[in-house]
């Protein structure tokens, strides 16, 4: 009888462990961790704070109503100070010493590049990172998926808004890296299209650029319109070193900028510059997601900004895909799920996915800052 006994305990231990050993990486009973290395501080760090702010918004919603079939989010995040090789360093961290089941978020396409490998070599998905680079889109990165439009849209938007308003005279300045190069080659087809010619092309450093002499270089030619392609702190400073030189010419800058953080940094310099935007509006209330954003940062201290909207949206998303994941979550059955999204309508934003396409969302529309500081649709 003993004998017995020991070998059923011996039999039930080894069931327990074999359902530990077949456990997905960062998955609990209770929780899902994930990690984000992003640029907590540094020159994007006030639009990556709202960013944030709306994702935590609507974790913190879905947890609270029990997490996800009973698994609550957890989310541990690095600084990676908007430098690619500590972003590649803090993704090591993340996934082989925090064990985290998926990366979320993350911010600047040759960061985002540069962790590419490491996620190949892990198997660890991608949600979100705050990048519209085409080189995320195709080819298709099979544990990579995208949810904002891309930046070549951006900027093609915003050559036909110029055109179709009479201002042929376009201009470039764009920041010396992967996303700059993105958004000329965006650019170039644009005004390739439109059978334009471009004024100037102009490139600045990322890092400690010369915005005084940029903004000699790009006035002298005298374009009509200029499109600046480069992070929040850099693109104020050159638009205020623009401005002060008595340059007049109408300016456009990305989606990533589109923090309220950035516009009160801007001040006066501001007003009339337009900003493309890849989510509808944050105080829209016609919309389901607008009605939703309030519902879930009503009486939060959460900027009501289209930067925090990005990060609501992105964590829905992500969510959505965990949901159709099921109970016996696992990395694979995650990637199937997240590409068995197909025109789903997340209450005003049209998100599809597949195994040959993981763009996400093609929402893009014009903003205008106002004489207030807000943002004019």
């Amino acid at each position: 009888m003993a004998a017995a006994l020991r070998k059923l305990i011996a039999s039930m231990l080894f069931i327990g462990t074999a359902i530990t050993a077949s456990a997905e990486t960062g998955v609990t009973d209770s929780t899902i961790l994930i990690g984000q290395t992003v640029g907590l501080t540094g020159t994007v760090a006030a639009p990556v704070k709202e960013l944030n702010e709306g994702a935590n918004a609507y974790f913190n919603l879905i947890n609270r109503q029990g997490g996800v079939h009973g698994r609550k989010i957890e989310m541990r995040m690095l600084d990676d100070k908007f430098d690619p090789a500590l972003t590649l360093a803090n993704a090591d961290t993340l996934i082989k010493k925090d064990q985290v089941f998926a990366l979320f978020g993350g911010r600047g396409t040759p960061h985002t590049q540069g962790i590419l490998p490491l996620l190949e070599a892990n198997n660890v998905p991608l949600v979100a990172p705050s990048t519209g680079a085409a080189v995320f889109h195709e080819p298709v990165q099979r544990l990579l998926f995208n949810i904002r439009a891309k930046y070549q849209d951006e900027v093609i938007r915003a050559v036909e808004h110029f055109d179709t308003i009479g201002v042929k005279s376009i201009s470039i300045l764009h920041v010396d890296d992967a996303f700059g190069q993105d958004g000329l080659a965006g650019f170039k087809k644009a005004m390739e299209a439109r059978k334009l010619t471009p004024v100037a092309i102009t490139k600045f450093a990322r890092v400690n650029p010369d915005y005084k002499a940029t903004a000699t270089e790009v006035i002298k030619p005298n374009p009509g319109a200029l499109i600046i392609v480069s992070s929040a702190k850099n693109t104020v400073e050159v638009i205020k070193a623009i401005r002060a030189q008595g340059g007049h010419m109408l300016i456009m800058t990305m989606s990533n900028n589109s923090s309220d953080a950035f516009v009160k940094d801007l001040g006066p310099a501001g007003y009339g510059v337009i900003v493309s935007q890849i989510t509808p509006a944050p105080h829209l209330l016609t919309t389901p997601l607008g009605q939703e954003f309030h519902s879930a940062t009503k009486n939060t201290k959460v900027t009501m900004s289209y930067a925090a909207m990005e990060g609501f949206v992105n964590a829905k998303v992500f969510v959505e895909g965990l949901r159709r994941a099921g109970r016996n979550l696992t990395r694979e059955g995650f990637i199937h799920a997240m590409e068995s999204m197909q025109r789903v309508d997340f209450g005003g934003l049209m998100v599809t996915y597949g195994p040959r396409d993981h763009t996400g969302s093609e929402f893009v529309e014009l903003t205008m800052i106002g004489k207030d500081g807000r943002f004019v649709r």
